[in-house]
């Protein structure tokens, strides 16, 4: 399976005007061509199964330079499961490799699916997200939140799952006075998701920041707590006095 011939696979289920549509919905300067994700999903689904991890890879990596938006969802695709034999260290390299060509949520969204996958096989790679979250990418700072989402989920966490939520947590408060709207979303996504599984986490986050947070995030953070909203966390008290 070369990337033309998968891309010609992908192009035989376009619907017409969709590609016009999905081009002024998404707004990225790209090639489109009008294919719905559950019908790209199926085609991926059939070459994962009939490819070498090998074989997945090249075309992965094919897909995604073709910069075309339906075959970048199929790369991102063919490299979206659990588990990856013998190795997923090189799944993982081409993953983290398409984080700096992130121009917009879609995409952004479906390869940190992909990366999710690898970093639960390995959480030791979370150092290397960590990295993100310096970057001056906006999208790259956002991908550190989605591809870590997988930690929000847990209903039974080991001690180490808690260790990293306490450590994402700790990115998304260095992201609190960050003025993209994208990257408070995904602080909102992030605590929306786990509060369904760890409110005291959220509570506590949003009592020692909500009062920096803009009033579209604490809202849909707090969304699902049984509680709603902490109180905002008052200012330190003012004092002529010098501090021990």
């Amino acid at each position: 399976m070369t990337p033309e011939a998968a891309i010609e696979a992908i192009s035989a289920k376009s619907k017409p005007g969709k590609a016009e549509e999905m081009a002024k919905y998404h707004k990225a300067e790209r090639p489109y061509l009008g294919v719905a994700n559950p019908d790209i999903y199926v085609l991926t689904k059939e070459w994962r199964a009939a490819l070498t991890l090998d074989d997945r890879l090249a075309l992965a990596s094919g897909l995604w330079d073709s910069n075309i938006h339906e075959a970048r969802t199929a790369a991102a695709n063919l490299l979206l499961q659990a588990r990856i034999r013998p190795d997923d260290t090189a799944a993982w390299e081409l993953i983290k490799s398409w984080v700096p060509d992130f121009d917009g949520w879609a995409l952004a969204d479906h390869a940190c699916g992909a990366g999710a996958k690898r970093l639960i096989a390995d959480p030791a790679r979370l150092d290397e997200v960590e990295q993100w979250t310096k970057s001056e990418h906006m999208w790259s700072r956002r991908a550190a939140l989605v591809s870590t989402l997988p930690w929000t989920k847990q209903n039974n966490p080991k001690a180490a799952d808690l260790e990293i939520r306490d450590r994402v947590l700790g990115w998304a408060a260095g992201y609190v006075s960050d003025p993209d709207w994208f990257i408070q979303k995904a602080i909102a996504w992030w605590l929306r998701e786990l509060s369904k599984h760890d409110a005291p986490r959220v509570h506590d986050f949003l009592g020692k920041y909500g009062s920096k947070l803009k009033p579209f995030v604490r809202r849909e953070a707090a969304r699902l707590m049984p509680d709603g909203l902490p109180p905002k966390a008052e200012p330190p008290e003012q004092t002529d006095q010098p501090p021990e």
